[in-house]
């Protein structure tokens, strides 16, 4: 039986009934729990993950009614088969759902979703923040849902069209930013389950204080103790068992560059605390590599993939951690950020950025990820536009217009018809299906778009309201060959 069943059909047991006898329950869930350790004990997709809780814990906490989460799911099993069959995963974080469906059909399998941008321009606060977890709680998970949402949308109009997907999907696994868990233990636990509900495969949690806690390029970062972080990771691993998905659970540290600490209680902390405090009470430390190291290794055994949040690009740096995670886990997964923080040119050379990311994947590293893309490439593209059409008016649209014409042409671009890209012809199709073939208000038919954007630029005829028991006709500007074709009388 594959990985991917066992993990779904072991770890889901039969729900007792009420109208069997307290032995038969019993009995039903010494089952449960049988299959349970089984599947963390001999499944590939647990090695080397430690649980310091029970199978019978995680039962108990269920609950009598298994709600499948069935994006989360299929994500989770997608991301951990592409980070056990690719040389690495490369991802761009989406601040839109538009921007999810772009980075898909451009050929990207995973999507980052990142609390920065969340910070900035996507959250349920309706403010532009800085990244210092001044937003609600669950406006990530919220995002989640946009972004599923507009894949879905995207697999739709596809899949009406008979269409094949993109790399056989547009359900791309998204890795979702949970920041330092927007408080204690509790709070990881639950935010872990909003993000699984609205469809994460992998989330990641940090180790700074949640209270005070800032963007990893910033200053003041103050980290919790070792065993908290590490208590927010089980946390986080229980609540994906309880809802019985195998989401991916990654560890970052931010201990590099962080300079504080709320504790000195755990004696792995104690060895790069200076003996100094501050006003506000806390410890002052030695922040770096080695200490990015100590918590690294203390993380792994909780953690699919540990991430070490880094202050600039440095292969060296890089290296110096894989090795020493590599040396007690030698099959622990890597992540780093290549973020936007850094002045990439200033800091290496066009040669070194060249092969930057496949050198890291020879290290281990096998997700990364550029975290603020969406930001910059919005800020940037509207920018530039505004700055053209300021100067040449209609021009200048005309020429973005082109652009999108030709990457169209060469690329398989979809947007130009934008229309049809948020789902137009689809709501025609199912118009079309309750009146029965005779709806005379079809949108798309009389559209503009139908007219102008046709190939060849010649207009097109008018979808005929012809009945249809099956599938409505065939949209009139896309190539035949590639549609459904409805089924005769």
């Amino acid at each position: 039986m594959p990985a991917n069943n066992r993990t779904k059909n072991s770890t889901q047991p039969s729900i007792p009934s009420p109208s069997m006898s307290s032995e038969e329950k019993t009995a039903q869930y010494a089952l449960a729990q049988d299959c349970m350790n089984y599947e963390w004990a001999n499944n590939p997709r647990w090695r080397g993950i430690e649980r310091p809780y029970s199978a019978e814990d995680v039962l108990r906490l269920r609950g009598s009614v298994h709600i499948e989460h069935t994006l989360a799911r299929l994500g989770a099993e997608r991301l951990w088969e592409l980070l056990q069959t690719e040389p690495y995963v490369n991802a761009l974080g989406a601040v839109t759902g538009n921007q999810a469906v772009q980075q898909v059909q451009a050929g990207l399998k995973a999507i980052y979703v990142s609390g920065w941008q969340v910070a900035a321009d996507a959250n349920n606060a309706g403010q532009m923040y800085p990244d210092q977890s001044l937003y609600p709680a669950d406006s990530v998970p919220n995002l989640c849902r946009r972004i599923n949402s507009a894949l879905q949308r995207a697999d739709q109009v596809h899949h009406s069209e008979g269409k094949v997907a993109p790399a056989q999907t547009w359900f791309a696994p998204l890795i979702a930013d949970a920041e330092a868990g927007f408080g204690g233990t509790l709070n990881a636990f639950e935010l872990m389950k909003g993000m699984i509900e609205a469809g994460a495969a992998c989330v990641h949690f940090e180790d700074q204080l949640s209270s005070a806690k800032k963007c990893g390029h910033l200053g003041g970062k103050v980290l919790v103790p070792t065993t908290e972080a590490v208590q927010k990771l089980v946390a986080a691993r229980l609540a994906a068992d309880v809802m019985s998905v195998p989401t991916l659970v990654m560890a970052r540290t931010d201990a590099d560059s962080a300079q504080l600490l709320t504790s000195d209680i755990d004696p792995r902390d104690r060895a790069f605390c200076t003996g100094e405090r501050t006003s506000e009470g806390f410890f002052r430390i030695r922040g770096g590599i080695e200490s990015a190291i100590a918590r690294g290794l203390a993380y792994a055994p909780f953690a699919d993939l540990i991430w070490c949040e880094t202050s600039h690009p440095d292969l060296e740096e890089a290296r110096q951690f894989a090795e020493a995670i590599h040396a007690k886990y030698p099959e622990k997964m890597l992540a780093y950020n290549c973020s936007p923080s850094f002045n990439w040119r200033k800091k290496i050379d066009e040669e070194t950025i060249a092969h930057f990311q496949p050198e890291l994947a020879r290290m281990g590293y096998k997700f990364q990820f550029v975290t603020l893309a969406g930001f910059h490439a919005l800020n940037l593209s509207m920018f530039e536009l505004a700055r053209q059409y300021k100067q040449t008016g209609m021009t200048a649209y005309s020429a973005l217009q082109e652009k999108e014409f030709a990457s169209e042409r060469e690329h398989g671009y979809l947007a130009a018809k934008h229309q049809r890209f948020v789902g137009t012809g689809y709501f025609d199709r199912v118009q079309q299906v309750i009146s029965g073939g005779l709806a005379s208000t079809v949108a798309l038919a009389e559209s503009t778009e139908a007219e102008q954007f046709s190939a060849g630029g010649t207009p097109t005829a008018r979808v005929r309201n012809k009945p249809t028991a099956v599938a409505p006709e065939p949209f009139p500007d896309m190539p035949q060959e590639e549609m459904l074709q409805p089924s005769g009388d």
